[in-house]
């Protein structure tokens, strides 16, 4: 039986006031379940980096709530919220993040040194060999191309095994064919591995090839797609569900 892995209910964030009050968030429910790979697309100002925030625990909303592997992230304190993402939460960020005076190893195992856990030599070697990169691992990020960098950080984001991985325009700052090898890296994470991928993006092609695909306008959801689909099919329900602005 497939179950829930995150579930958001009522979810509203709201940032600044006065004039200048934006609600990023107006009210979304909505869930992703274990194993599926989920892609969330908008325009500008949608709220879908904002919906990513939240779910991983990096911002907090002012109404509603974000459950993440059974626990509500409104029940935790700093530290414990800390320590969740630590553990139970990876996530990919489109510029890479990387350390630049580390080894594309380190990179990999810095999240068991923070949790205070020794790195287990075969485990950071099978991480980077999941990747592709076991040959790049004592290569620093400044000798690795950016799919390199990106696949590097998505080994990071899985060494402590998570229950769920974001992913935030993880293909934002690459050319179209390391484009398409995080994207199939992403793919197989949930087809061959059964990991849960949450992935923003703005481009058809990239969301075609998740499970499913919502679609953000004003901060509310707009339209939900399910697979199979393709980038030319995902284009034109975005062009239905959020018509350009008039003039």
């Amino acid at each position: 039986m497939t179950t829930d892995t995150v579930t958001l209910t009522g979810l509203r964030a709201v940032y600044g006031s006065g004039s200048r009050r934006v609600t990023a968030l107006d009210g979304v429910t909505t869930s992703f379940a274990s194993g599926t790979f989920t892609a969330v697309m908008g325009p500008s100002g949608s709220g879908k980096s904002t919906l990513l925030h939240c779910a991983a625990g990096l911002d907090r909303p002012v109404a509603g709530t974000v459950t993440v592997d059974g626990i509500r992230l409104g029940d935790l304190g700093e530290d414990e919220l800390t320590r969740l993402r630590r553990d139970r939460i990876g996530f990919v960020f489109q510029a890479f993040n990387l350390i630049s005076s580390l080894t594309a190893a380190q990179n990999v195992e810095l999240p068991l040194r923070l949790a205070g856990r020794r790195p287990a030599d075969r485990d950071v070697t099978a991480g980077l060999a999941a990747v592709g990169l076991a040959d790049r691992a004592g290569h620093r990020p400044s000798e690795l191309s950016g799919g390199e960098q990106q696949r590097v950080a998505i080994a990071r984001a899985l060494v402590t095994r998570p229950a769920v991985v974001f992913a935030d325009e993880p293909t934002g700052a690459l050319d179209s064919a390391a484009s398409r090898q995080v994207l199939r890296l992403l793919r197989a994470l949930v087809d061959e591995h059964g990991q849960t991928v949450v992935m923003v993006t703005h481009d058809p092609a990239a969301a075609a090839y998740a499970d499913r695909v919502l679609l953000l306008s004003d901060g509310r959801l707009a339209d939900e797609l399910t697979g199979p689909f393709t980038a030319a099919s995902v284009a034109a329900r975005i062009a239905d569900a959020i018509p350009e602005p008039s003039c």
